[in-house]
């Protein structure tokens, strides 16, 4: 059997069953227009769905979310605010994947949203006392036709593990166009579809997310010990030289 042979058997034979992804898609364009990010989440994608995975993808923008930093901003001011229905589906995913376009060399103003969001829910606690994004992996899609990969890559994924998302290796992805205008992911003859190197890191990315999400839910998330805030405002001090707070 060939090496590449080998590692599909590996990666079909690791269980599937109850992983979940979410795609949050921070573009500015509603429906049904096209989204260039949209283009790049099929890809990654249907490499889950081809794993057994079930994938939901959500445009922000399509939601009246609204701005701040409460679970539900109907408490304090707010007519509407979608975001509470958004977050339990946050919570039902094993993975999120915050996939969005550049603009001034900067993530959108929507996936700024969603990132203050998130932000706004982090103090809640899971069953075992720790936060709410305990045991769960995150990653990001950006695309664009100027430069800002990278540094758009570095705010998503800072944002998630600070939150309390698991990142695995090489968590991001990602196209540009040349520099300047010019044409997006899905325009005719822009080549991104077709990039090896796009091609090859939101591959590689999508696999490392599945693996870490089994991995975790193999292994019924991050261990407890050392991390658990109900612990902590309780007066236990983890490794402490004090008995009293052991």
């Amino acid at each position: 059997m060939s090496a590449g042979a080998e590692h599909r058997g590996d990666a079909v034979g690791l269980p599937a069953d109850g992983v979940r992804a979410l795609y949050i898609n921070a573009t500015l364009k509603r429906s049904p227009e096209v989204s260039n990010t949209e283009g790049l989440i099929r890809l990654s994608s249907q490499i889950l769905r081809h794993h057994g995975v079930e994938v939901d993808i959500v445009r922000a923008v399509d939601l009246d979310i609204a701005t701040g930093v409460w679970p539900d901003m109907t408490e304090h001011g707010w007519a509407v605010d979608e975001w509470p229905a958004l977050f339990r589906r946050v919570l039902d995913a094993d993975i999120l994947v915050l996939c969005g376009p550049i603009w001034l060399g900067d993530n959108s103003s929507v996936m700024k949203r969603v990132i203050e969001r998130l932000y706004g829910c982090s103090n809640l606690l899971n069953e075992r006392g720790q936060y709410a994004y305990y045991g769960r992996v995150g990653g990001c899609l950006i695309t664009g036709n100027e430069d800002g990969i990278k540094h758009c890559a570095m705010n998503v994924l800072y944002s998630l593990q600070h939150l309390g998302y698991t990142i695995p290796p090489q968590a991001d992805a990602g196209w540009i166009g040349e520099a300047g205008p010019g044409p997006s992911y899905l325009d005719p003859h822009s080549g991104g579809p077709e990039n090896e190197f796009t091609n090859r890191n939101t591959t590689f990315m999508t696999y490392n997310l599945l693996h870490l999400a089994r991995m975790l839910r193999t292994h019924d998330g991050i261990p407890a010990y050392g991390n658990q805030r109900s612990e902590w405002d309780a007066g236990c001090r983890p490794g402490a030289d004090n008995p009293e707070h052991r």
